[in-house]
């Protein structure tokens, strides 16, 4: 008997919460909506500021930062924009790490900057070996000090189809265009990451923005290299330190006149021009000290290339084929 009033008393106290308890899950679900409205709220306000400022920025540029002081280092600073890159950086300051594989080009870029009263010193390296970078990172913090802008500007690129592209020149693409930049990243970024400054620069091209023929293997590293940075930029944003004072930029530029380009087929060349290493490297310049995110060579290709995305897949084909232009096989 008593278990039985005991249970009838526990029923009855059920009931009793009942009304309290479908009040407060309605006004749960009121809060929980109010909650969500305010913060798509916030969300679009957010969004519409970044947009406006965006765009404001586009018309009014920011203002460029010095690089003196900044040790710098550039891997393929032999030749072409990287060593057209490294000449500029001194002349504004900055103290040179100069990396390739040919000593002699190498040297020929420290020789320019001591000519011109710069800082520059001098160190090969094979990128894509990972001890070698690593104890180039030990010589360098030892003799130099901490990098403080790292520019990944070494590539190759063989242009030919791809069922004639051989095993080892795939394997060398991928090595040098894009696993490297892992091997750097790892040497140099954590003493950035301890000291909240710094900036890494990837080059990457505009194969690395749209497929083209002869280029399948390279067009696919220099995808890779755009996604590397930003998966990245995305991984330093969203770790709970504060790492908002190392800046990314990714450079694409259009066929450069490095000589890597045997065969360049452009139909309207006073639309699209070849562009020197100079114009490269001055742009490239002024996107680092602008803390620009991405650039392409020339900048109306970026906006071509939103535009063009914008669209249907085979309706941009119909612009590529009528302006006809890309490299031809070597």
């Amino acid at each position: 008997m008593a278990t039985e009033v005991s249970k009838n008393s526990a029923a009855q106290t059920l009931v009793d919460k009942a009304p309290w308890t479908d009040e407060q899950g309605i006004a749960m679900k009121i809060y929980q909506i109010t909650s969500l409205v305010f913060e798509v709220f916030i969300l679009y306000l957010k969004m519409t500021c970044t947009w406006i400022y965006s765009y404001y920025q586009l018309f009014v540029p920011p203002e460029p930062k010095s690089v003196k002081g900044e040790i710098i280092l550039i891997t393929g600073a032999g030749h072409g924009m990287g060593r057209e890159t490294a000449l500029r950086f001194a002349r504004l300051g900055g103290i040179l790490v100069c990396v390739d594989i040919n000593p002699t080009g190498n040297q020929t870029t420290v020789d320019m900057i001591k000519e011109e009263k710069g800082q520059a010193y001098r160190y090969e390296c094979d990128v894509t070996n990972r001890e070698a970078v690593l104890a180039l990172g030990e010589r360098v913090r030892r003799e130099v000090g901490d990098v403080t802008m790292l520019i990944n500007n070494a590539g190759i690129m063989p242009c030919k189809a791809l069922r004639d592209t051989s095993e080892k020149e795939i394997r060398a693409l991928f090595e040098v265009n894009i696993i490297a930049h892992f091997w750097l990243l790892q040497t140099f970024l954590p003493a950035m990451m301890e000291r909240n400054h710094g900036h890494i620069v990837a080059m990457s091209s505009m194969a690395g923005v749209m497929g083209l023929r002869n280029l399948v293997p390279y067009c696919a590293t220099k995808f890779a290299v755009r996604g590397m940075m930003e998966a990245l930029h995305e991984e330093l944003r969203e770790d709970i330190r504060d790492y908002s004072g190392i800046k990314l930029t990714v450079i694409c530029p259009y066929i450069v006149d490095t000589g890597l380009c045997k065969n360049p087929k452009i139909k309207f060349p006073s639309l699209l021009k070849i562009v020197t290493p100079d114009k490269a490297a001055d742009d490239i310049v002024d996107a680092v000290r602008r803390n620009y995110y991405e650039i392409t060579i020339p900048s109306s290709l970026y906006y071509i290339n939103l535009f063009c995305r914008a669209m249907p897949r085979a309706v941009p084909l119909h612009l590529k084929d009528f302006l006809d232009s890309g490299l031809e096989a070597e």
